[in-house]
């Protein structure tokens, strides 16, 4: 078989139980378009569960084109294995580079990053894989190349069990379409790609303001999205309102607890944690989610991370690979706040993320900055949150993770660069809603920067902001609608098979 040119497929690169069981009712069904704005409600039980002795399984289906998807479909599996410990297993599994057939589809994640590096690639690519021929041409391809290789990674067994998964989810742009139809071939037993499918599938969208068409497909359950746009987005793509569920992005565990140490809420109980408490409630048992204790102070914070305390704090990231000009962003900035401390007498800090960019770390590691200004360099964190609940304003690019853990951080957003599409929508996300601002000159990101930080009342009315548009609930709320959809699947399986038996017992008498 002739390989395709990269040419050729660049536009892909985008689109890269009831007599075991007993349930606990809700007060309500599977919400939809819901915004929540109490952390502690994700706490509450919102959907019906059903406890299964045997395990259910869910495959999620991700690429690497970014860090946003597997930390998505990772803190989805937190959840599930915080909400319902033994009774979920989920595998996820990079499709693209695990089962695509051969070069460059099992190669969209090195490709990604060298057209992150060049925007403009990343923008031509983007922009004709959205046309009605783009669209239509991607799902040629997929379904030309990657039909069978793509049915084997889905029909293999999941976690400990010896059978496919009984749901997936998508946290990928490209992984709708294709899917669907092989759920069609394989739950139809091959009699047709176009309907028959019976197993629960359901988009989370990790986009936030803007989004590739090929997120929405009519055929899914359900759709999550994190925002007004998006549920545009999805409607204008075909997608029913009575399909489509809001609460927010997906965000790591870290970030589940409270809305930011500026606020001093937390939904940790105060002699436990909601989980604990969670099962409590649905046990019989005592729940002390009422009596919350108070969460630690930033200063205390700030003293476990080596930072000068009450000072204040911009933390500048550059993702995980450190991408975006953070050295010329970390330069311009020590100078900048350098200058104010001198003109108003005051100490500001900076603290420097740089992710695996070890260049950037060793550079800004051996300056020096002068004095009025303390500066903490760091390479590669697992502790992010603990970084921006100690700090008072972040720099970042538009990804919507980072914006999303921001805002539950209450930390105003400065915005240094963005991917053209996608991310684009985040930059109106961020502004529209009064919490940040955008530049992709270091300069003028120090000067806007430099007067948030001297300008307690604007710091103030920006934080109280980021916490408005914030939605710390959204991981446990799409986990437990997700789990709904399980159980009820797992359910509605094993009255099939009673019912089957029940049939034949009569049959033989």
């Amino acid at each position: 078989m002739r390989v395709p040119s990269l040419a050729t497929i660049a536009p892909l690169l985008l689109f890269a139980n009831q007599s075991n069981a007993f349930s606990v009712q809700n007060n309500s069904p599977i919400a939809t378009n819901s915004l929540l704005k109490s952390p502690s409600a994700a706490f509450q039980p919102t959907t019906t569960v059903l406890f299964a002795k045997e395990t259910g399984t869910i495959q999620i289906l991700m690429s690497d084109t970014g860090g946003g998807h597997r930390a998505s479909a990772n803190a989805l599996r937190d959840a599930f294995d915080e909400l319902y410990p033994g009774q979920i297993e989920v595998d996820i599994v990079d499709i693209f580079t695990e089962y695509g057939p051969f070069w460059p589809i099992n190669a969209f994640v090195p490709i990604y990053k060298i057209m992150a590096t060049y925007p403009i690639l990343w923008q031509i690519t983007y922009e004709s894989g959205a046309t009605p021929l783009g669209l239509w041409f991607n799902e040629l391809m997929l379904e030309i190349f990657c039909f069978e290789p793509f049915k084997e990674c889905m029909v293999r067994p999941s976690g400990s069990t010896e059978k496919r998964a009984d749901m997936v989810v998508s946290v990928h742009p490209l992984t709708q379409d294709i899917p669907l139809k092989i759920l069609n071939d394989v739950d139809s037993n091959g009699k047709s790609r176009k309907e028959g499918r019976t197993t629960p599938f359901a988009t989370v969208v990790t986009d936030l303001g803007g989004a590739h068409p090929t997120w929405f497909n009519p055929g899914v359950d359900k759709c999550f999205v994190p925002s007004d746009a998006l549920n545009k987005a999805a409607r204008d793509r075909g997608v029913q309102s009575e399909q489509i569920v809001q609460y927010g992005l997906p965000i790591r565990k870290g970030f589940w607890a409270d809305r930011g140490t500026n606020t001093g809420k937390s939904t940790n109980a105060q002699n436990g944690n909601f989980f604990e408490d969670l099962f409590a409630g649905l046990t019989g048992g005592k729940s002390n989610t009422e009596t919350p204790k108070v969460s630690s102070p930033k200063s205390s914070l700030q003293t476990k991370l080596g930072l000068k305390e009450n000072l204040p704090t911009v933390l500048i990231v550059g993702g995980g690979d450190g991408m975006g000009g953070i050295i010329k962003q970390a330069n311009a900035m020590g100078e900048k706040l350098a200058q104010k401390g001198a003109e108003d007498g005051n100490t500001y800090q900076m603290v420097v993320v740089c992710g695996k960019n070890e260049q950037a770390q060793n550079d800004l590691s051996s300056k020096e900055w002068g004095e009025n200004v303390s500066v903490v360099v760091n390479g590669f964190v697992n502790n992010m949150d603990e970084w921006m609940r100690s700090s008072d304003v972040i720099v970042t690019k538009a990804g919507p993770g980072s914006i999303a853990e921001a805002s539950i951080c209450g930390l105003p957003c400065m915005l240094s660069s963005y991917l053209p599409g996608q991310e684009f929508g985040n930059i109106a996300f961020v502004e529209e809603n009064g919490f940040g601002k955008y530049s992709g000159d270091p300069q003028k990101i120090a000067d806007e920067v430099s007067t948030w930080l001297s300008s307690p009342d604007m710091l103030s009315t920006m934080q109280a902001a980021a916490l408005e548009a914030a939605r710390p609930s959204a991981t446990v709320e799409i986990a437990k609608d997700l789990a709904a959809m399980l159980f009820e699947h797992k359910k509605s399986l094993t009255q099939n098979a009673e019912t089957s038996e029940e049939k034949k017992e009569l049959v033989s008498q």
